[in-house]
């Protein structure tokens, strides 16, 4: 059993490393490429990010819990889930396509954000199915398949991007943001593939199968939707971030240009860059979930893995938070040729170590059953953070307002979440 811990442990940071490398090469070729138009994807990326959680909807961790537990077949999980999966992204295209020219301007007061809002919500499809079959190995406690997926899928992306995006900007800044998006297509039909490639011999989902067992649906969506709701209320917070912190500026005599220009800023390069090393905590967590759902009942081996987490967390938190306190000049040169966002980045990163323990901490809490509690603690973090921005937007202290806020939001989250582990542990 803990072999088979560490093993899926080590796979998921072996491929985690360089599924980050990966991408972090296609952001850094991206953004030098595409100039002015990073400010259009950052201004739409919350937009993005609410709606790949809303097409999630849970479902790979639900389906990893389940499966781990031996409580139901992954084939009748899938079968039943798939069409739930199709009918939600039906939705979610109508949906962007009736609203994204009153949210393109007049909620982001940017009009050559339409055409890309739109593009978001046609890739929707193609990463729920992905992540459904994700959460059938992540039961299974087979990471291989993601890990390789996720590398074979950033190649691919980057080979594509490099081929194709400079074609797309003979056309024009707004074809190539769109095209970008568009091409998460491909590159998520290839992770699928590659899924499928791994899956059991003879084992297939006919069309005939594709009956939805309500049972099954149930007993996902009880666990689904309760873990789903902090994302959900995070990335609602995350989508009127922009919109607040634009209105609130704006009143208080901010060009539109400059709030366009600082907020792609904050969220290229200073979250961009303090957020690499995090993928390891990502890998733990994903790791974490169906080990400690397996010994829920067995205290002692769940406090020592408590134990080693945190103490992991921590230690990862400092030294990768130094390194980028005094290194981020020239990372943003070599990187991303700038030196915008060097004060942002060093303020933030003297807290973001905190950010580190969020992770575990909620794959924790999310075995014991306890992602009632998440949402709350992060619905209240949220309100608070949208509050503090709005109020310290009248500082004019410009984009500081958005970081503080933000540190406000990670110390209240990270808090209550440690102290109710330790309440679960004792």
């Amino acid at each position: 059993m803990k072999n088979k811990f560490i093993k899926s442990t080590l796979i998921l940071i072996i491929g985690g490393i360089l599924t980050k490398i990966l991408s972090f090469i296609i952001r850094i070729y991206f953004t030098r490429v595409i100039g002015d138009g990073i400010n259009i994807y950052s201004l739409i990326m919350p937009t993005y990010s609410l709606l790949i959680t809303i097409t999630q909807l849970g479902f790979p961790l639900a389906i990893s819990n389940i499966i781990a537990k031996g409580e139901k077949r992954g084939k009748n999980i899938m079968a039943s889930i798939i069409p739930v999966s199709i009918i939600l992204n039906l939705i979610l295209i109508l949906t962007m396509i009736l609203f994204a020219d009153t949210l393109s301007n007049d909620l982001l007061h940017e009009k050559d954000a339409f055409y890309p809002l739109i593009a978001c919500s046609f890739v929707m499809p193609f990463i729920s199915l992905s992540s459904i079959i994700r959460g059938y190995f992540f039961g299974k406690q087979q990471m291989m398949p993601h890990s390789i997926s996720n590398v074979i899928e950033q190649l691919f992306k980057l080979f594509i991007v490099i081929v194709i995006l400079p074609h797309l900007l003979k056309y024009g800044t707004l074809i190539s943001v769109c095209g970008y998006i568009l091409i998460s297509i491909l590159s998520e039909t290839i992770s699928i593939v590659v899924f499928l490639l791994y899956l059991p011999k003879g084992w297939s989902i006919k069309k005939e199968d594709l009956k939805p067992d309500f049972g099954t649906i149930k007993d996902v969506l009880a666990i689904s939707l309760p873990s789903t709701g902090s994302r959900i209320i995070g990335n609602i917070g995350y989508f009127l971030e922009p919109i607040i912190l634009t209105a609130v500026l704006l009143a208080n005599g901010y060009s539109n240009d400059y709030i366009i220009r600082e907020y792609a800023v904050y969220n290229t390069y200073v979250i961009g860059i303090l957020i690499v090393p995090t993928f390891l905590l990502g890998a733990l967590s994903t790791s974490l979930l169906p080990e400690i759902s397996k010994n829920i009942h067995n205290k002692f081996k769940v406090k020592k893995l408590f134990k080693k987490v945190i103490i992991f967390s921590l230690l990862l938190g400092l030294i990768s938070n130094t390194i980028i306190y005094i290194t981020c000049p020239i990372i943003l040169d070599v990187l991303f040729n700038t030196t915008d966002g060097i004060t942002y980045i060093r303020f933030l990163s003297l807290f973001f170590i905190i950010y580190y323990f969020e992770a575990p901490l909620a794959s924790i809490l999310q075995a014991y059953n306890e992602a009632k509690y998440i949402m709350r603690t992060t619905t209240i973090g949220i309100i608070i953070k949208l509050i503090s921005m709005a109020l310290l937007s009248y500082l004019k202290i410009g984009i500081y307002s958005l970081i503080i806020a933000e540190i406000i939001n990670i110390i209240i989250v990270t808090i209550f979440n440690y102290y109710k582990v330790k309440k679960l542990l004792k």
